[in-house]
């Protein structure tokens, strides 16, 4: 369901079980078969000449994967503001237009086992989402991203310690930017993801699962969507993963560390906590709560520190059928008016998303949303103000 957590999650399981299968996977993996070197004698052409053997292409190269994502989309704000606008969004802020939100390819060697070796690349390109997730000091075109570049080792130690080097997709928020492997169950984000967290680090991490039930990951990074450090200090983050019992995952994150332009005093940091429940088959429920404070940077009481909060709650419920419910409610307060953009101020909403699963690979989602907040920000087609926005969208996503 999350990039960032399933993705983990089962490197973190696969880690942890690796010791323990090393003599099944010698018989089993076709990835160790395909790369061992050959021992027969070399084929050969029509014309009798050598030809070169599988194992000449750099190991690195080899079982390269390569996945898909498109995502398009309409939404309609029913305030119909004279600019079209939808207020506090991050990505969606444009009504009234079909959107190309992002088109993805990715090219991945993922790794499993001690010694593997691997990497990743995510290429994107559209008319939302790219240009805005970039990081400072990395752009590759007004509305293209260079999502995620990384290699990654697994080294000796253990079960098994994963490191990974390079731009990567921040640990934080029960949502997800979106791709081939996750998505989320609304089509618009959270206020949570839109100004409570990151979106990318660039940096080192390290990843050791000291069971199939707990495992454990730190970073030392550039600081929030920063591909070029933008001061002297670097940002800590760490994620703690507890799988208690199998319908439970816990995970508990935290980013820290100076965040200011050329001034590596105010340090800002962030908790997170996340929590999937899957009920059922037909019910599955998730919680996700942050808090953040920053030194010193209040624009409401300059001198304070800066502090935000948030809760939301989601529920899914999914049919023998192609239909599936997601349900989203949350609350944010951003008391030092850092975050909103719009002073003291707290901001609520409710998201409701049916979705059609069509086709193995295309999944067609519509969208109610109700935002209130307690200033008049949003603006109807008068010019007048108002406390309250209602949008309503349908989307369309290939996932390959």
């Amino acid at each position: 369901m999350e990039r960032h957590r399933s993705a983990a999650l089962g490197l973190v399981l696969a880690l942890a079980t690796a010791g323990r299968v090393a003599s099944a996977q010698a018989t089993t993996d076709t990835t160790t078969t395909a790369n061992a070197p050959s021992t027969g004698p070399a084929a050969t052409d029509t014309a009798g000449r050598a030809t070169p053997a599988s194992n000449s292409v750099p190991s690195l190269l080899r079982d390269v994967q390569a996945n898909a994502f498109v995502s398009f989309g309409y939404l309609s704000n029913l305030n119909r503001p004279a600019d079209d606008q939808i207020g506090l969004r991050y990505f969606d802020t444009q009504a009234n237009t079909f959107s190309l939100d992002v088109a993805e390819l990715v090219l991945q060697k993922t790794v499993a086992k001690a010694g593997d070796v691997g990497f990743r690349v995510d290429l994107e390109a559209g008319s939302t989402i790219p240009g805005k997730e970039q990081s400072a000091g990395l752009s590759i075109g007004e509305s293209a991203d260079l999502q995620q570049a990384f290699l990654s080792y697994v080294a000796p130690v253990g079960t098994g310690l994963r490191l990974d080097v390079g731009k990567f997709v921040t640990h934080m928020g029960y949502e997800v930017i979106e791709g081939y492997d996750g998505y989320n169950d609304e089509y618009s984000r959270s206020l949570l993801f839109n100004y409570a967290i990151p979106l990318t680090h660039t940096g080192v991490k390290a990843t050791y699962a000291f069971s199939p039930q707990v495992s454990l990951m730190g970073e030392v990074v550039n600081g929030w969507d920063v591909a070029i450090d933008n001061n002297k200090g670097k940002s800590i983050g760490a994620q703690l993963a507890i799988l208690p019992v199998s319908p439970l995952a816990i995970y508990l994150n935290y980013i820290g560390g100076p965040e200011t332009t050329g001034d590596n005093g105010n340090v800002r940091h962030v908790f997170d906590l996340v929590t999937t429940l899957k009920l059922s088959d037909a019910l599955s429920l998730g919680l996700n709560a942050d808090y953040g404070i920053e030194d010193g940077t209040s624009l409401v009481t300059p001198g304070d520190d800066a502090k935000w909060t948030g809760v939301a709650g989601y529920a899914k419920i999914t049919t023998p059928s192609i239909f599936s419910l997601g349900l989203r409610a949350e609350t944010f307060r951003d008391d030092g008016g850092t975050r909103l953009g719009i002073g003291a101020a707290r901001a609520n909403e409710v998201t409701l998303t049916p979705t059609f699963k069509i086709a193995e690979h295309f999944v067609v989602r519509a969208e109610g949303r109700y935002d209130w907040v307690d200033q008049a920000v949003f603006t109807d087609h008068d010019g007048a103000s108002k406390k309250n926005q209602a949008t309503v969208g349908i989307n369309g996503i290939f996932v390959y």
